[in-house]
């Protein structure tokens, strides 16, 4: 097995990765905090958000308060596994020896 193999081509993008790694440590977010934390516009967050989705890395639930609209974001189980193994991946190529 190489030291790259559990490093995922859709964590790649330095959004995709904030998001994954703010719904990891939270219970969920909101459209606003996420677009707040990682300083994107909306059309940005809602393309990486819609790739996550697709993969079924993130659970999208929408929903009003008051009467604005409100869309929270959860990771799902894979989507926590996954990201996991990627990091664990990353941790391990930069603990790799050099020789």
């Amino acid at each position: 097995m190489g030291i790259i193999d559990n490093i995922n081509k859709l964590f790649d993008h330095r959004i995709r990765l904030g998001i994954m790694s703010i719904l990891v440590v939270n219970e969920n977010a909101d459209f606003n905090r996420l677009k707040e934390l990682l300083e994107v516009t909306d059309g940005n967050l809602a393309s990486h958000i819609k790739a996550l989705e697709q993969a079924e890395y993130i659970l999208v639930e929408k929903s009003f308060v008051g009467r604005k609209p409100n869309t929270n974001y959860t990771a799902t189980k894979l989507g926590k596994a996954e990201f996991k193994k990627h990091i664990e991946a990353l941790e391990k190529l930069i603990q790799k020896p050099r020789k």
